[in-house]
C-alpha cells in the first residue's frame, strides 16, 4: 500500500491539475492497479480522498468542475471593486487576431484540468455535458457569427459510440446556425492516433448505447490520455493562432489601462463623494 500511495504521488505531482478517474487511468498504465470498476471505486477513489484529508496531498490537485455555486458578484465597497478590476483587468485577447478559437470539451469533470491553458489564452471553454441542448448550440452559433471571421473549434471527447458521434451533431447543428460563418471544427481528440501512440487504456464499449450497433472495437475515455499531454494538445492548437506582434501591442495597452485602474482604485479614498440632500 505505501508503494501505491508513492505511486500515487507522483502521478499526481506530474500531471495536477488531474480528475479522480484520470489517475485512475495512469495507474492503469503503470501497472499499479488493475483496470476495473471495483480498483477504481475501492482503491482510486478512498485513497485520493484518505490522503487529501490526511494532509499528504493538495486538495487542489484532483480537479472537481462537476460541482459549483452560482452567486452574483459583489463588493465590500466602491474601493475594492475598482482594486480587484484593476488586479484582474484583460483586454480581449482575439479583438485584433485574425481568428477565433473556442475550445468544445464533452465532460464537464475535465474542465478544471484544461483551463489553465483556455483561460492564458482567453478561450472560451464549451462544456457539451453529453449531447448539448439546441439552445446551447444556438447561443455559440450567435457568437461565431458575430465575430466576424474564421472560427477554429477544437473538440476534446471519448472514441466510443457516442463520442464520436457528439462533434457529428455539433457541427452540423452550427453550421445550420450559422450558414454564413467559416467554421473549422477539428477533433483534437480521441484519435485513433492517439490511441496507438499513447497506448491508452481501453474498455468494453457499453451494449446499451443506442449507436454501439455501428461502432467497432472497444472505446477510449479522453480521461486516459495524461492531464499534461491534453493541456499541451489545448496549448499547441490555440498557439498556432496567435500572431505575436498583435498580441504584443494588445498587452502593452493592457498594462497601460490596469495601472490607470489601479491609480484610481488607490486614490478613490481621496475623492470626496456629494452627499444626498447636501
Amino acid at each position: 500500500m505505501a508503494i501505491l500511495r508513492a505511486t500515487i504521488l507522483q502521478v499526481v505531482e506530474e500531471n495536477a491539475p488531474a480528475t479522480v478517474r484520470q489517475v485512475f487511468y495512469q495507474l492503469v498504465s503503470r501497472g499499479a492497479i488493475e483496470k476495473t470498476e471495483a480498483e477504481y471505486k475501492a482503491t482510486v477513489v478512498r485513497l485520493l480522498t484518505d490522503m487529501r484529508v490526511g494532509g499528504n496531498l493538495p486538495f487542489d490537485s484532483i480537479a472537481d468542475n462537476t460541482r459549483w455555486m452560482r452567486k452574483p458578484r459583489s463588493f465590500s465597497s466602491v474601493e475594492q471593486a475598482l482594486r480587484i478590476t484593476a488586479e484582474t483587468y484583460r483586454r480581449a485577447t482575439w479583438d485584433n487576431q485574425a481568428a477565433y478559437v473556442e475550445v468544445w470539451l464533452e465532460k464537464d469533470a475535465l474542465a478544471g484540468v484544461v483551463y489553465e491553458e483556455t483561460e492564458r489564452w482567453d478561450v472560451p471553454l464549451m462544456v457539451t455535458r453529453g449531447y448539448p441542448s439546441v439552445s446551447y448550440l444556438h447561443a455559440a452559433s450567435e457568437v461565431i457569427k458575430s465575430c466576424g471571421k474564421p472560427a477554429y473549434l477544437y473538440y476534446l471527447g471519448d472514441h466510443d459510440p457516442s463520442g464520436v458521434d457528439i462533434p457529428r451533431n455539433v457541427e452540423s447543428r452550427l453550421r445550420e446556425f450559422a450558414p454564413h460563418a467559416e467554421i473549422h471544427f477539428l477533433r483534437l481528440a480521441v484519435t485513433s492516433k492517439q490511441m496507438v501512440e499513447f497506448a491508452l487504456p481501453s474498455r468494453p464499449t457499453k451494449a446499451s448505447d443506442s449507436r454501439a450497433r455501428n461502432f467497432a472495437g472497444e472505446s477510449v475515455e479522453v480521461d486516459a490520455i495524461p492531464p499534461s499531454q491534453l493541456r499541451n494538445l489545448v496549448r499547441s492548437s490555440v498557439e498556432q493562432h496567435i500572431n505575436k506582434r498583435a498580441l504584443r501591442t494588445l498587452q502593452i495597452a493592457e498594462d497601460s489601462e490596469r495601472e490607470a485602474l489601479g491609480l484610481l482604485a488607490s486614490s478613490w479614498k481621496s475623492i470626496e463623494m456629494p452627499r444626498r440632500g447636501g
